[in-house]
C-alpha cells in the first residue's frame, strides 16, 4: 500500500507477484502493478463508481487514442449510455503537481476524443472541467466538485 490520498477509505485486494505488489483493478478484472499513479487511479475509479454512481460497465481503463499520428493512452474514459465518450480522466502520482504541463497533456488527448468533461487527479487534488464548444471557440469551466453520473 502507498500513502493516504484525499479520497474516502476503500478496501483493495493486493498480491505479490514477480517481486511486485499488485492491486486488483475491479474495472479491468485483473491485478496490476501498484505504482503511485495506479494507486491514484484505483482510488479515483472506486470513488466514481461507489460514491458518484458511475457505472463500472461504462468505464474503460488505459483507453488507446491517436494524437498527431502517435498512439497514446489515457488513464480512463467514461462513456455515456449511448457509448459516446463523456469524461476523460488523467491521473498522476501524488508527488506530481497538477500544473500547466498536465493540463496541456489532457487537452492534447481531448483533441482526438472531444469529450465534454475532463478530470485530473494526483490523489491529493482533483479537478474537473467542462469543455463546451461554441461559435467563439472552446469554453472551459472549472467544476467545484465531481458530480454524480446522473448529473452529467
Amino acid at each position: 500500500m502507498l500513502g493516504k490520498l484525499n479520497f474516502p477509505e476503500f478496501e483493495f485486494s493486493f498480491r505479490k507477484h514477480s517481486g511486485n505488489i499488485e492491486i486488483f483493478d475491479s474495472i479491468r478484472k485483473k491485478y496490476v502493478k501498484n505504482t503511485p499513479e495506479e494507486w491514484v487511479r484505483q482510488h479515483l475509479l472506486r470513488y466514481l463508481v461507489e460514491e458518484k454512481n458511475y457505472p463500472a460497465s461504462l468505464i474503460a481503463v488505459e483507453f488507446s487514442l491517436q494524437y498527431n499520428g502517435l498512439k497514446k493512452r489515457c488513464d480512463a474514459l467514461v462513456f455515456n449510455a449511448e457509448a459516446q465518450p463523456l469524461v476523460l480522466i488523467e491521473c498522476k502520482a501524488p508527488h506530481i503537481p497538477i500544473n500547466q504541463k498536465v493540463l496541456e497533456q489532457i487537452a492534447r488527448y481531448n483533441f482526438s476524443l472531444n469529450v465534454p468533461y475532463l478530470v485530473i487527479s494526483n490523489g491529493m487534488k482533483h479537478y474537473m472541467v467542462s469543455c463546451n464548444s461554441s461559435p467563439s471557440g472552446k469554453n472551459i469551466h472549472l467544476i467545484k466538485e465531481i458530480p454524480t453520473f446522473d448529473a452529467l
